[in-house]
């Protein structure tokens, strides 16, 4: 069940009405929401219901272990919480993936074995509620945030249906409280709500579907078929295509949340104007950047140390993050080129001090095309495909693949981040005071036209794999 399909409409007006009816029944809301986000999640696969189920369990009761046993919560913590949750994550998503690293390796010894190779089916969404039930229990040892009051929030916590497949990873501490109050619609969070589905909708299928179908997946599929302009328009589009992609999912997670009384935090700040690898990452997917580096990069031992620990531990912690988005050596590549970069950023400041040598114009066209790079690694299913997109750029050929539809695209998605920050938020405070007719023609009229300017068919969102 899509975001943008007739079906998640039909299911979303009942869950809107619903949930509003119980509005002064904030237990029942909350149990009401639950159900609701579990059928949502089960029309892709009911058996993984009962792994949403176990998980939260899990980190509910390693949590209230902690508060009632503070002598032992590094032992709960360590031991049970976080353990088990890496190994959930590591057997569904990473078992196969080392399991033929491991076959691979003993066959270059000549030391063949078979190895019982499963045939593991990926739950939808799984990094996303793990990393979510990792910070609730780290939270709760570090004392950020209490446990929470029932095994129901914490349940909803980690199945709420806006953010359950693709994030944003909502901590703790921004959503146990607001179910723990009776939620409130006003004016303002309604236009903007709205405003927001309406955005990501555009995004995601006009702009990122259109580029995906036409450019981006026959180009990857098969460099060789075309020429440097292919290769390079496929490159900028998938920047394009991603970003539209995953930030109109997040967009439309964050407007749903405020339409059933909620607040999300936002996950995609103008990325592309980043004038460094650091500044692309305060940026980019900013609920996972944040999470790598409270959860990860600060346990390492962040800056504590000195610059090479520094550097060391950004590394790390930029591969393990390219990990988390695959199990294939193209990611692990992807994140440690981003890691690498970021390692010569910190050695360049570090040796110029405060002293600014590079023009901002000129850092944001120089990190905007170390994405792009990334971009073929992490696009590309193998690295035979990736050297190809790379050898592709210095071949002359016929433009088969860019049409001026595609290049218009790549250009306004890319010029969106030229927008005033924070855009969408300005059009919704000047809207929220309009007609309720009014506002609502226009709100219609935008999304029929959408609906008419939009490709056939909805592809899945690219974060789903995740």
């Amino acid at each position: 069940m899509l975001f943008p399909t007739l079906a998640f409409g039909v299911f979303f007006l009942f869950v809107y009405f619903t949930a509003w009816s119980l509005e002064r029944e904030n237990g029942r809301r909350k149990l009401f929401l639950l159900l609701a986000s579990w059928f949502f999640y089960a029309q892709w696969d009911w058996r993984f219901v009962a792994l949403l189920i176990l998980s939260a369990v899990l980190n509910w009761g390693v949590g209230a272990l902690i508060a009632r046993q503070p002598g032992a919560k590094k032992a709960w913590l360590v031991g049970l919480g976080v353990a088990v949750n890496l190994l959930i994550l590591g057997f569904f998503k990473y078992y196969g993936f080392f399991i033929e690293q491991a076959g691979d390796l003993l066959m270059r010894f000549r030391w063949e074995r078979d190895l019982p190779l499963l045939q593991i089916v990926l739950p939808v969404g799984i990094s996303f509620f793990t990393f979510q039930g990792i910070s609730y229990v780290v939270d709760v040892h570090r004392g950020k945030t209490p446990p929470a009051k029932s095994l129901l929030d914490v349940m909803l916590l980690m199945s709420f249906f806006p953010h359950l497949v693709a994030g944003p990873i909502v901590r703790a501490s921004d959503l146990l409280p607001q179910f723990d109050r009776t939620p409130r619609l006003t004016r303002a969070m309604a236009t903007h709500g709205v405003l927001l589905i309406v955005w990501g909708l555009f995004k995601k299928t006009v702009i990122a579907s259109e580029i995906s179908v036409n450019l981006v997946d026959p180009v990857f599929f098969d460099p060789s078929a075309y020429g440097a302009v292919d290769i390079a328009a496929a490159v900028y589009g998938y920047a394009v295509q991603i970003y539209c992609d995953f930030s109109a999912y997040s967009d439309m997670a964050i407007g749903l949340a405020a339409l059933l009384g909620y607040s999300f935090p936002r996950n995609f700040d103008q990325p592309y104007r980043a004038s460094s690898m650091q500044s692309f990452w305060r940026r980019w997917h900013i609920s996972l950047s944040s999470w790598l580096r409270d959860y990860l990069y600060v346990p390492l031992g962040g800056g504590r140390k000195g610059l090479v620990s520094s550097c060391i531990n950004v590394f790390i912690t930029m591969v393990l993050g390219g990990l988390w988005h695959g199990a294939a050596w193209t990611f692990l590549a992807w994140g440690a080129l981003h890691g690498g970069v970021q390692v010569i950023e910190r050695l360049f400041r570090a040796a110029l001090g405060d002293r600014k040598v590079i023009p901002t114009v000129i850092g944001v066209l120089v990190t905007f095309h170390i994405v792009c790079l990334g971009w073929i690694l992490f696009r590309a299913e193998s690295f035979d495909l990736a050297m190809q997109m790379l050898q592709g750029l210095g071949r002359i050929g016929p433009v088969v693949a860019l049409t001026p539809l595609l290049l218009t695209l790549i250009v306004g998605g890319l010029a969106m981040h030229w927008l005033p920050p924070r855009a969408i938020e300005g059009v919704a405070e000047r809207l929220k005071a309009a007609p309720s007719l009014t506002l609502g023609l226009l709100i219609g009229a935008a999304i029929l036209l959408v609906e008419a300017v939009r490709p056939e068919g909805v592809a899945p969102f690219i974060y789903f794999q995740f």
